[in-house]
């Protein structure tokens, strides 16, 4: 059409469609068809929206220049177009600065992401491992600081079960032949061995019992009840003697008669020994530790429970359960709470400098129509850009029509 042109129609032509000349090259240009793979993405990422904008900004310029001969208050209206190309101009540069903000904002998050990820990880691994220890030494504060005597106790019950084993291990031999005899099949020592223990095991338990009934006759100053209970001990020693630690003696006699020739211990000497071996070990086990244990353990086993002792303020304290570290949770909370805070950064570094080139573009076309601009530039956050509804009710309401009235 301009090369058919001829005279003033084509020089009017040739200013009013100028941009044919070049906007062509311009897009092929930012394109890049022909390029290497890199050299085109980067053109289209920062070269292309620009081009565009420019391109539809010289259009809409030229109908806005057009338009200046009918427009009122022309001279703010030219303000205003310069305005725009000067809102353009600063897009363009906030968009390939906002680029560069953006890959360093999103590098710094994912590096942040991955310092949470391994700082948690490594918090899991310490949780796992430092748990148990953790876990000990809460326990071990509980009993420590208890009005129960909970090392008495595991002291008095771990003691009766090595006793007994002991003993399992001594008699095992009687016991078999014994129910050898009376069915007169041969018994296996694992077959006879777990019962045994088992009531090794509450023959002693019930010997601390006695012992413990004993001593608290004997503080009531009961003479008939604590005479009963010297009764029921002697019959106590005269069982764990005879059938017990004389096993445990005799076993040992081989021992003794292999350091010196000719020595034979007799039915005394081996029923003595055995009373002092009782004496000995049970004084000893009470004074340290059963005396304090066994009075818990039997209140456990009479239904009485475990009273605890009032605290200074009068109230019973309150035994709370183990409670476990939280820290953990915290920092998972405040971890995600900060990622949603940076993932709304991001979001706005990425789609804030291209919209900026668009609301720009948008402003041409408003002012145009409307001789106003439809945003505010530049965008801060995410929170500038307006809702639709805002947008709409923003844009000028065309004049209603007047009605003629009839003569």
């Amino acid at each position: 059409m301009l090369n058919e042109s001829s005279g003033l129609l084509k020089i009017v032509l040739s200013g009013l469609m100028f941009p044919l000349y070049f906007q062509n090259y311009f897009i092929a240009f930012v394109w890049g068809a022909d390029e290497v793979f890199w050299i085109m993405l980067g053109k289209r990422l920062f070269l292309l929206l620009p081009t565009l904008a420019i391109i539809l900004g010289l259009w809409i310029t030229i109908a806005c220049v057009v338009t200046i001969l009918f427009r009122k208050n022309r001279m703010e209206f030219v303000s205003s177009l310069i305005i725009t190309w000067w809102d353009l101009f600063k897009s363009i540069f906030s968009f390939w600065g906002g680029t560069i903000k953006f890959v360093f904002i999103l590098t710094v998050a994912i590096l942040n992401v991955l310092k949470i990820l391994l700082l948690g990880i490594w918090y899991v691994i310490q949780e796992v491992l430092f748990t148990p220890f953790k876990l000990m030494g809460k326990v071990g504060s509980k009993v420590i600081s208890s009005n129960i005597p909970w090392i008495a106790v595991i002291l008095t019950i771990f003691w009766c079960i090595i006793e007994a084993t002991i003993f399992t291990y001594v008699t095992t031999p009687l016991v078999i032949d014994t129910f050898s005899n009376i069915t007169g099949d041969q018994l296996s020592e694992f077959a006879i061995r777990i019962p045994l223990f088992i009531f090794l095991l509450f023959i002693v338990l019930g010997s601390y019992a006695v012992m413990s009934t004993l001593v608290d006759t004997a503080k009531s100053k009961n003479i008939m009840s604590l005479a009963g209970i010297v009764v029921i001990e002697i019959v106590v020693l005269f069982v764990e003697v005879m059938f017990l630690y004389r096993e445990f003696v005799d076993a040992l006699s081989p021992r003794l008669a292999q350091q010196s020739e000719g020595f034979e211990l007799g039915i005394f000497w081996t029923l003595a020994i055995s009373v002092f071996a009782w004496f000995g070990i049970r004084s000893v086990s009470w004074f340290l530790f059963a005396s304090y244990g066994t009075p818990a353990i039997m209140a456990v086993i009479q239904g009485k429970g475990l009273k605890l002792k009032e605290a200074s303020n009068g109230k019973s304290e309150e035994i709370k359960p183990i409670e476990f570290s939280s820290d953990f949770m915290k920092k998972i909370k405040a971890d995600t709470a900060w990622i949603e805070s940076k993932g709304d950064v991001i979001l706005g570094a990425f789609i804030l400098p291209p919209l900026q080139i668009v609301a720009a573009a948008i402003n041409f076309i408003t002012l145009l129509i409307s001789n106003t601009h439809l945003f505010e530039l530049p965008f801060k956050n995410i929170d500038s850009i307006m809702d639709s509804k805002v947008l709409l009710k923003a844009t000028p309401a065309k004049p209603k029509a007047k009605t003629v009235g009839k003569a």
